[in-house]
């Protein structure tokens, strides 16, 4: 069974089951660290809230995560700079740095191996745009820093530095953040209505209902099953390969990232759409061999993440037609600082107070190349002729040979070898004959 080295070092507060029906003024589906932080900010503020996860609190993607509490997200600037106008840049750069001071704020008094360490992105390739993504910050008003050999063992065509940026334990985190939570686990939510969530075991009627379930589960509002694609990677944890001076990740996609914990070094990528084909811990594997043949593995495991059409998440109202249902998703790899920063605009929003940052995550245009992208994917896997299909929305499901998983290419839920879902948006198991 392969686990993450974080569900290896701790252990989580339980919370019972749910048992009949429930009422309260603001209900958050989904227990990891978005949800989590949501209800810690809820009660901080002295608000009913209620929050429930279908398995147990950081079961997910929280496990899962490097860990990596930093604005530089790839090289974001310079494009946002581009195709959003300034202003937007500025703000989602204020939004991410806020997020990590809330992050420093809280962790002074919880023992989850919180450090301070500057976030690299690297081009293998392409110098220019590494300068073009230091002027931008730079521009922001950010001090970013261009840097021509960053201290790795394979060359570069050049990293963008942010200082004073953070990593932690996000398990070590939430499981400080979490003990006195209104928190009912193993509750799997069904459905909802205006104003009621729907469990086997009870329903939950509520003003207000968040759904932090890492992909939306309802398909009637918000269209998301278009607006969002789900991508898979691999992470290794290897000993004996000295430190790292920060955190470091490839401009591409499906490059590789690099941290360390403790005496670990954790490599990240092997990276393709969920359903699709990618290097997996193969090609981990054979980066350790050639740029650390000393190494030895120690932990292995995969991780998922939701992909925005415009590399921002969306926060906020779930549609414009729903102004009591709010959603967070499509974080594009950077789930740390947009958890915080979604957790901070739920808990304004729920009160009828204006965010600063809420307008730069908000409902937009879907008009980008990935929707036709999206779109293709789903109607080509309508389209084959297998009777194992995703019982979210009928797509034909492929088997993921390094992990003996059936997964969806069209939006990314995930089951084991019976059928039993692993990951959302589906809600049921799927027929596996």
């Amino acid at each position: 069974m392969k686990k993450s080295v974080w569900s290896d070092s701790v252990r989580l507060p339980e919370f019972d089951k749910l048992s009949g029906d429930k009422r309260t003024d603001v209900l958050i589906i989904g227990g990891g660290i978005c949800g989590l932080l949501t209800a810690y900010f809820l009660g901080q503020s002295g608000i009913d809230y209620i929050l429930v996860e279908g398995s147990r609190i950081g079961s997910g993607i929280t496990k899962n995560t490097t860990a990596k509490i930093t604005s530089l997200h790839g090289l974001i600037y310079d494009k946002l700079i581009r195709k959003s106008g300034r202003e937007k840049a500025q703000m989602y750069l204020e939004a991410n740095q806020s997020a990590l001071c809330e992050y420093e704020r809280l962790c002074k008094s919880i023992d989850c191996d919180f450090e301070k360490k500057p976030a690299y992105t690297y081009s293998l390739t392409d110098r220019k745009e590494i300068e073009n993504e230091v002027k931008a910050a730079v521009s922001l008003g950010f001090p970013a820093e261009f840097v021509e050999n960053p201290k790795l063992p394979f060359q570069t065509q050049g990293a963008v530095r942010f200082p004073n940026q953070a990593q932690f334990n996000p398990l070590k985190f939430i499981a400080e953040i979490a003990k006195n939570l209104n928190v009912y686990e193993n509750t799997f939510i069904r459905d909802i209505t205006p104003d009621a969530a729907i469990a086997d075991s009870g329903k939950i009627t509520a003003k207000k209902i968040i759904v932090t379930t890492h992909f939306p589960f309802i398909n009637k509002h918000g269209g998301y099953f278009l607006k969002l694609y789900q991508h898979r990677s691999y992470v290794s944890a290897y000993s004996g390969c000295g430190n790292l001076d920060g955190m470091y990740v490839d401009e591409n996609l499906k490059g590789i990232s690099l941290r360390t914990y403790d005496d670990l070094l954790l490599i990240g990528g092997g990276s393709h759409r969920t359903g699709k084909h990618g290097g997996g811990w193969e090609e981990l594997s054979s980066f350790a061999n050639k740029y650390y043949p000393q190494a030895k593995l120690k932990y292995q495991w995969a991780t998922q993440d939701c992909m925005s059409l415009d590399s921002v998440p969306y926060i906020g109202q779930y549609s414009k037609r729903t102004p009591n249902l709010y959603t967070a998703s499509g974080f594009n790899k950077w789930g740390m600082t947009s958890s915080m920063a979604a957790a901070k605009i739920f808990c304004d929003m729920v009160q009828g107070k204006r965010n600063e940052f809420e307008h730069i995550f908000g409902s937009r245009s879907m008009a980008k190349p990935q929707l036709l992208a999206n779109g293709f994917e789903a109607a080509a896997n309508l389209l084959t002729p297998t009777a194992r299909r995703c019982p979210h929305l009928g797509c034909a499901l492929k088997w993921n040979k390094a992990e003996h998983t059936w997964d969806c290419p069209c939006h990314g839920s995930r089951f084991e070898e019976n059928g039993k879902l692993i990951d959302n948006p589906a809600t049921g198991d799927a027929n596996i004959k």
